[in-house]
């Protein structure tokens, strides 16, 4: 048994092939380069599925008249939604934040073990310990940077101390008026998807390998204290068990 599941952190071995544009600290700029991402005409593969999306639709219509606006993507860098959000005009910043989350554990567990546990004595192998260590590294960009953050079901992965401060980090860097999209699990789900834009009112689910086991499935009370500071939220349930929810600084 590791480390990391002694301490009753379960990471999943396995990789997925697509990784963000950027890996330094600061706002990331997607590079001219392409990725290994699809078109929005191409026909879905097996893993891959379809569904229609009210909390999309709406938060592009929160959106609509902003001109040149900047977006932070925390899911992996998808051609096809940086291609929509860049031809309606957005600045779109990438950050595959899950697997930055799943890549500091292993080095974490890594580090422990190389140390014969010795670290154990001077680490703060807290939640609250490693989610300040992650983030003084991940999710660094000014205040105030963006305009809207797609969060996609990343807090449902993550430590709840760590999710707690995600949100409080997103909250800085999201501009008065600003808007985030985020999905919830309303039971823990059967498998590892991510998801990319097809159009205005659809998603695509693509079936993943594991990078990280659900932590926490929220209910609704819970999550509105997740989102305290916003001043509005508004929620779609789908019939599928993923609730989206927007939330509006």
């Amino acid at each position: 048994m590791s480390f990391l599941n002694k301490l009753g952190l379960g990471v999943a071995p396995t990789r997925e092939v697509s990784r963000p544009y950027g890996t330094n600290g600061g706002a990331r700029t997607p590079a001219p380069t392409a990725l290994a991402a699809v078109g929005a005409t191409k026909t879905p593969q097996m893993g891959e599925s379809t569904r229609l999306s009210n909390g999309l639709k709406e938060f592009l219509w929160n959106l609509d008249g902003l001109g040149r606006g900047t977006l932070l993507d925390l899911g992996p860098a998808w051609q096809t939604t940086l291609s929509f959000f860049i031809e309606r005009g957005f600045r779109v910043s990438s950050e595959d934040i899950l697997r930055e989350w799943k890549e500091f554990l292993t080095e974490e567990e890594t580090n422990l073990r190389q140390s014969g546990g010795e670290l154990l004595e001077t680490l703060d192998v807290t939640p609250a310990g490693r989610a300040k260590r992650f983030l003084e590294s991940n999710l660094q960009y000014p205040a105030s940077s963006f305009d809207a953050v797609l969060l996609w079901d990343l807090l449902d992965y993550f430590e709840p101390s760590l999710a707690k401060q995600v949100v409080a980090s997103l909250t800085e860097v999201l501009r008065p008026g600003g808007i985030i999209f985020a999905m919830f699990h309303s039971k823990k789900p059967q498998g590892f998807q991510r998801y990319r834009v097809v159009d205005s009112t659809n998603l695509q689910v693509i079936a993943s390998p594991v990078l990280c086991n659900v932590q926490r499935v929220y209910q609704n009370r819970e999550i509105q204290d997740l989102f305290s500071r916003y001043r509005t939220v508004k929620a779609f349930i789908g019939r599928d068990q993923l609730r989206e929810s927007l939330f509006i600084k």
